[in-house]
This record gives structure tokens, sequence and C-alpha cells, in this order.
């Protein structure tokens, strides 16, 4: 039977308190409903239809990649009234499977057997047993064990609170089924919504068989409702993926203290320290060592390189045995060839750095070429805006930068040229020669530094 998933997706989350619609909000660097989608599309399933509503088109930009039909749910009447917006774009002979799009931490694996546990004659429920289930609707079960409704908690009688056994919401069901059972809800209850777990009784009823099957951990099943429990997952998200890192041979020196939002791939020993962040596609080579406080992002560090703390790397690209930092900034378009290094309060943009060039010290270097074996002197800047447009500088090989330099671009330093200290560079500089730019230095005798007068 072809497989059809339904994610609901539609809530307007109050009690996060924000205008960001909450299947939006962030968890380990993209929305929560786009964890749901990348684990619906894992299942390969004939179609995936997402039932949106709060925010809107806002929910579709941010979200959507072509996988999926979005379904509008104008009014938001319960998770039955969110389902039956879908039914008409579920075929009658396939096997629909409900997800929801803020519980992001379902596994693919999980679904896989719940989607077993179901089919021909039967209702497969996901249900996980919690040492304090207030907040879920609860399965209560027979004498034989065979599950006979599902009670939201605000419905529930004191006996039926007492149990621990919880509905995650998820399951998995001949669509046919789907589409009678739902039709069929009413709203009598407390809240006055048409709930989806009313199916489970109109099974008990029709002498349908429901199976249970329960997730590896209950994090899984755990859905967002406000801040603190974002929070929560995303300290779980971040546990899993840093255990699945040093299992892989990366040493984390504190996994407690690493976040990765997004993807990475690390080759052999390499070493992270405490505090770092790295966000959307991070390649580190072997050997690669990051030292703590550090944010990466979108970036190539190659094999040997280290990255001493405290420096922030934007879609930049590094070659082997390099050394970043202390207190670097590399701002998206830096290239930076084997064995160079950027010092200490050394900021970098759209620039290619030469294998073996130096930039140690308080430097901004920005839509700048530099050669091979340069030394860039402290203080240097290359000024390469002048207020409306940019330009480029041209530093070739073997070039020594004094220190307090400004190059005013367009400008190129010729091969093996030196600039003096303190120079401001306005015209091209000629390959091996020395060529500085100093006033006169004055001593005026006499001279006192003005003092403030006392005050009476």
């Amino acid at each position: 039977m072809n497989l059809e998933v339904v994610i609901l997706a539609a809530g307007q989350g109050t009690r996060m308190y924000s205008d960001i619609p909450k299947v939006l909000h962030d968890l380990g660097g993209k929305p929560l409903l786009a964890h749901v989608l990348a684990v619906a599309r894992s299942l390969q399933a004939q179609g995936i239809h997402i039932v949106y509503g709060h925010g809107g088109e806002q929910v579709r930009e941010r979200v959507d990649d072509g996988s999926a039909n979005w379904v509008m749910q104008e009014e938001q009447l319960g998770t039955a009234h969110a389902v039956m917006q879908a039914l008409p774009h579920v075929g009658a002979d396939t096997l629909a499977l409900v997800l929801y799009g803020d519980v992001p931490l379902i596994q693919l694996d999980t679904l896989r057997r719940l989607v077993l546990a179901a089919g021909e004659g039967t209702l497969a429920l996901l249900t996980v047993e919690l040492a304090d289930p207030r907040g879920y609707g609860r399965i209560i079960r027979d004498s034989a064990d065979r599950v006979v409704k599902i009670v939201e908690e605000k419905d529930a009688s004191a006996e039926e609170l007492d149990v621990k056994e919880i509905n995650t919401g998820f399951l998995a069901i001949p669509a046919s089924k789907l589409k009678a059972w739902v039709a069929g809800v009413d709203n009598d209850n407390a809240q006055g919504e048409y709930y989806l777990t009313d199916v489970a009784a109109a099974a008990v009823r029709e002498g349908y068989g429901i199976s249970t099957c329960k997730p590896n951990t209950s994090w899984e099943v755990v859905g967002v409702n406000n801040k603190a429990q974002l929070a929560q997952l995303e300290r779980a998200y971040q546990q899993r993926r840093a255990h699945a890192l040093m299992l892989q041979g990366v040493t984390l020196r504190d996994p407690a203290r690493f976040d990765l939002r997004g993807e990475l791939e690390a080759g052999r020993d390499v070493v992270i320290d405490a505090n770092v962040l790295m966000e959307g596609k991070v390649v580190l080579g072997d050997g690669v060592r990051i030292g703590p406080n550090n944010v990466i992002r979108d970036s190539f560090i190659g094999a040997g390189t280290v990255i001493l703390p405290n420096c922030v790397i934007e879609e930049s690209e590094l070659g082997k045995n390099c050394q970043i930092g202390p207190f670097a900034r590399l701002r998206p378009g830096p290239r930076v060839a084997d064995g160079a290094k950027i010092g200490n309060f050394v900021e970098i943009k759209k620039s290619d750095i030469g294998a073996g060039s130096k930039i140690n010290h308080l430097s901004y270097v920005g839509d700048t070429t530099v050669g091979k074996n340069v030394n860039i002197g402290a203080g240097t800047i290359t000024c390469n805006y002048d207020g409306a447009n940019k330009y480029r500088t041209i530093i070739e090989d073997n070039v020594f930068i004094g220190s307090d330099t400004q190059l005013v671009a367009p400008v190129t330093v010729g091969e093996g040229a030196t600039i003096g200290a303190g120079s401001t560079i306005i015209k091209d500089a000629p390959a091996g020669e020395l060529t500085l730019s100093r006033a006169a230095q004055k001593t005026r005798r006499g001279w006192k530094r003005p003092v403030k007068k006392r005050k009476p």
C-alpha cells in the first residue's frame, strides 16, 4: 500500500509569545517544520501534504522546497478538522501517516515501525509512557490490554489521569478509514474542538484492530508549546548530534557546550574545544583544531589548520596548516592558501591570501589579492571603499608592508616591494623597491601642553 503523509502545521502557538509562527522557530539552525518535512521525505511517500494556517505564506516561503502539497486551514478547529482539510488530496487506497510540524525530533526508524504496524484492518498509534504525563491525552486499555479509547486530559476522569501511557498524536491508518471516521468526529468536549483522537473510539466501535509502538526515546515525541520547551529540545538535539560526532571520531572537549546548526563533515583527529558554534555546511580536514569560543559558518578548513580562540569565520576557504586568530574575523569571501597566518584582531573580507603569507596584527584586508610569502605589518588597512564604489588592491609575492600603512585602492604593490611604515600609498608601488610617504618630522621647541585651569 502506498504511503501519504499529512503534516499538521497550522497552530498559532500563542504560548510562544511571538509574531513568528510556531513552526518557524528554529531548532538546530532550521525551522521546526523543516525537520519534520525532512523526515517525511526520507519515508519516500507518494505524497506529502502540509496543513498550514497561522503565518500563511510566511510559512510556505520559509520551508517550501517543492516536495509538498500545501493546504490552508482557514480556522483552527482542532486536529481532526486540520486532517480533514488534507484528506481530499489523499488517495483512498493509500496508507495515511499523520505527523506534527511542532514535534521536530521524530526519527525515521520510529516512523518506519509505525507504518509497518498499520495496514488493512489496523490503526497504528505511537504511544509512550511518561513519569509525568500532564498535558497529554491518555491511552485507555481494557483488561486484555487492548486500546479502547484515547481521552484528552481536560475530559479525563481522576482514574484516567493516573494513566502514564500517553497519546503522541502520531498515527498510521488506511486513508479510506481515516476519511470515514474523521467525517464523523464531533466537538462535544471541554475544548469544543474536533479531536483526531476520536478515530480510536470509532475503530473500537467497528471492531477495527489497534496496534501501538513506542519511540526509541521520549524526546522524539515532545512538542514545542513555549520557549522553555524549545530550549529543552535544542539541548536534546545538540546532545544527540554531539554523541554521533564523537562516535565518528571527533574529539569534543565539552559536548554540552558544542552547537551544530547545520551539517559538519569532519576528518580524522579533529579536536573541537568548548563553546564552538557551527552553522550551515562546515568541512574540517584531518587534524584540524578548533579553539574555544569560535563561530564557523559555511566554511572549508584544510587539514592541520588551527583556529585559535574567539574567531568568527564565515563563508571562507582555508588551506592546509594555516593559523587563524585569536580574535580574527573572516567575513564572507576569504580564500586563505596553505600555511598562511591570520592573527589577532585581523579582519579579512573577499580576499585571496597566498601561501605562507602573514597578517599577524590589527589589520583590515578587504577586496584584496595577496600573493605568496607576503608580510603585512600591524595596523595595515586596505582602503577599498570610496563611499560609493569598491576597488581592489593587488599585493604581489614576497612583499613587505610596514606597520600602520594605508593602501588606497585601486593600487598594486609589485613583487618583492617594501612599503615603509606609516605610509599612505595612493599609486602603484614598483617591484623590488622601497616606497614610502612621510611628512618631514618637526620639533617645536618650547611648546607647552595645555593645562586645565584650577577651579577657585
